[in-house]
């Protein structure tokens, strides 16, 4: 299929070839008829696009902020290059689409093959998207007048957020096309509308719509106008629907306030309030959110879970079905807002020239006669040793972009193709690292007999499913961290390994760094035990993020079990017993602050620090080994200080160990010979991180 992309590097906006995504759980896949171009979102994007780094530093000073701390803590090579695989993520556009469904996934009971509806998918041939975010047309309604839906949901949340009243005064400011429908909806409900624009046509539109529009001039007159048609009481409410960096228009909205007025921002504008304003009138003045309660709620939107009716009556979904019965019923009148409409393939007559464009918007047609394949193919031949020693990659996210494909395209990996949950983001880097195929889906991957091994790289409670499906196909698999997230998981993939004849790596990448290595051969010449003190000042994370998630697994299960293999391979013994306690008198399962203790078969310990409450500028991970009145520390993988032992203190570019980690791991997929980790390891390992969160849970230790 095809979708429009954004480079956010060279500012081009490309058509470009994806895979046919397929309905996951509480997924419905849609083929699009039309989908509206949004005038303000993605006109900001594509000129954000064209700027050059300083003039993108200039207008993102909380990133450059971000920029400066990680320079700090992990030095400029890893900084730079953080900063440059970000600006070559392309993003999609658009997210006002219109189409008929042609699959529902497992949990959608709504939705049917064949429904018209529309949802917040971007301009691509086909979308997919959670059920929660779409919503079925009626039969009286074009799909042209639907794709209004969404945006116009924007303008709807902003009205909800004003309670407007029957006859009240209200003033909107700006009128693009959010302004614009604002203003028929406010209409609409029996309010009084007055409206103000630098342009002369969408203010002669306003006037037909039924507001008393008016040519801003930016000064007392707009107030006086205000004034004037409203009994000298001023606006009820205000919404600011307008885009500009002036910081006037939030004070020429408190002007035209009446006392204890609302004012609510829709737009982007200066956000510097007076006092004054705002004091002597006691006005309030809110942000509205996009489509409505719900928006940005992983719960909400990607787990399908609604919000009950009695107690949040408008959802972002609710917000849609009421567009969609305003535009059935005429209240809303959107046919006089079309520019241009035009096919896919013409999608550059809109963006070539997005900030000129006079139009309020434009739609983009698709061809919903064309037939589309599952499996897009030949970005680039490709040629290797054997065909059947392919590598197939479930995962297009961060990870797999920034760090593991890198690699393996250094190292000559024989990849053969890969998968995404986003097809366009799997599309892009099978171009950009030349992976000749692209699949719709992990099952294509494992039904591929040019593939014998597969990399896992997805989200954490899907690898346990994964790493079984991939075994029991005869795959080798490599999984990043975690193998499991419940002891279930674990025991049958114990099972899989052992009825299987492939072979199972789990990414614990820092036992291959060579800080590491090196000190593992300075700790071998001598059977004493160990003990061992690891600090990961993790950083903190919005309580909404999905590796918190207990259905995730959390941070302990997903990201502490890294020092719970580097500690078992620095004292060379599996763990048999771990006790872990968390800060604060209420903590969850959640918990990302936590003290975890280790005891070895050997009798070595480890203390394992998982912190997310440090400083940003103190080093990420830190690491001291004590034997035998010796001590080594490992400065976040930077520098290594030996205390009592022979070996000088040196320091190096920061190196977790990915590389060695692959390169040892393709040559054992590749010529055979012991695994890169003992699957009796990975076991241990993963049993004893979710033995973490039972000790934690049953507060005493827990031995095995």
């Amino acid at each position: 299929m095809l979708q429009i992309i954004q480079d956010l590097k060279n500012g081009e906006t490309i058509l470009a070839e994806a895979p046919v995504p397929v309905a996951g759980k509480g997924m419905v896949l849609i083929k699009s008829h039309f989908s509206l171009v949004s005038p303000g979102t993605e006109r900001m994007l594509v000129e954000f696009g064209k700027k050059n780094l300083i003039q993108k530093a200039l207008d993102q000073p909380e990133r450059v902020k971000q920029v400066i701390s990680k320079l700090k803590t992990d030095g400029f090579k890893p900084t730079y290059e953080a900063v440059m695989r970000k600006l070559d993520t392309p993003i999609s556009l658009g997210y006002c689409n219109a189409g008929e469904v042609v699959e529902v996934g497992e949990g959608v009971t709504e939705f049917r093959i064949g429904d018209r509806v529309i949802s917040n998918g971007p301009h691509a041939e086909y979308v997919c998207v959670p059920k929660n975010l779409v919503a079925k047309i009626p039969s009286d309604l074009s799909y042209e007048e639907a794709s209004f839906t969404v945006i116009s949901a924007i303008a709807l949340q902003g009205i909800r957020l004003v309670h407007p009243g029957f006859g009240e005064t209200v003033v909107v400011i700006g009128l693009g096309l959010i302004g614009l429908i604002t203003v028929q909806l406010l209409a609409s409900n029996g309010c009084k509308v007055i409206a103000f624009d630098l342009d002369e046509s969408r203010v002669d539109l306003a006037k037909k719509y039924g507001a008393h529009a008016y040519l801003s001039e930016g000064n007392d007159q707009d107030d006086l106008k205000v004034k004037q048609l409203s009994n000298e009481y001023g606006a009820d409410a205000v919404i600011i629907t307008a885009t500009s960096s002036s910081q006037e228009i939030i004070h020429q909205a408190a002007q035209m306030s009446r006392k204890r007025g609302r004012i609510v921002l829709v737009g982007v504008v200066g956000l510097h309030l007076q006092r004054a304003d705002f004091y002597e009138k006691e006005l309030s003045f809110q942000v509205s959110c996009s489509y409505g309660p719900g928006r940005y709620d992983e719960n909400y939107e990607q787990k399908g879970n609604d919000y009950p009716l009695p107690y949040v009556r408008w959802t972002e979904k609710r917000n849609f079905e009421a567009i969609l019965l305003a535009l059935s019923l005429n209240k809303i009148e959107v046919k006089s807002l079309i520019g241009k409409i035009v096919g896919l393939d013409e999608f550059d007559s809109i963006y070539q020239n997005i900030g000129g464009n006079r139009d309020i918007t434009s739609l983009i047609r698709y061809d919903i006669h064309k037939e589309e394949k599952k499996i897009q193919t030949a970005f680039v031949e490709k040629k290797y040793s054997s065909s059947q020693n392919g590598i197939g990659i479930i995962g297009a996210g961060n990870f797999t972009s920034s760090t593991i494909l890198p690699i393996l395209t250094k190292l000559n990996a024989p990849i053969h193709v890969i998968c995404g949950n986003k097809g366009w983001t799997a599309g892009q880097l099978a171009k950009q690292f030349k992976i000749p195929h692209c699949a719709s889906s992990f099952i294509e991957i494992l039904q591929d007999e040019n593939v014998n091994t597969v990399m896992i790289t997805t989200r954490h409670n899907s690898h346990a499913s994964l790493v079984l499906a991939g075994l029991n196909a005869g795959k080798n698999v490599y999984v990043e961290k975690p193998l499991a997230i419940n002891l279930k998981e674990l025991n049958e993939i114990a099972q899989a390994v052992v009825t299987n004849k492939g072979s199972l790596t789990v990414g614990f990448n820092r036992r291959f760094a060579p800080m590491i290595q090196q000190l593992k051969n300075e700790l071998s010449n001598s059977e004493a035990p160990i003990q061992i003190v690891a600090t990961m000042n993790a950083g903190s994370l919005p309580m909404e993020h999905w590796t918190k998630s207990v259905d995730q697994g959390g941070r302990i299960i997903g990201e502490a079990c890294h020092y719970f293999d580097l500690t078992s391979f620095l004292c060379n013994s599996p763990i048999v017993e771990v006790y872990m306690q968390s800060l604060g008198l209420n903590a969850g399962l959640d918990t990302d602050h936590a003290s975890i203790i280790l005891r070895m078969q050997n009798g070595s310990s480890a203390v394992i620090n998982y912190f997310t409450n440090g400083a940003k500028d103190y080093p990420k991970e830190r690491i001291e080994v004590h034997q035998l009145n010796r001590t080594a520390v490992i400065d976040n993988f930077k520098r290594i200080d030996y205390y009592g032992f022979k070996k000088r203190s040196n320091s190096s570019v920061q190196d977790k160990g990915h590389s060695a980690q692959f390169k040892t791991w393709l040559n054992f997929i590749s010529n055979g010979g012991s695994a890169p980790i003992p699957f009796e390891s990975l076991w241990n390992i993963s049993y004893a991180s979710i033995m973490a969160i039972e000790s934690f849970k049953e507060n005493k230790p827990i031995s095995f």
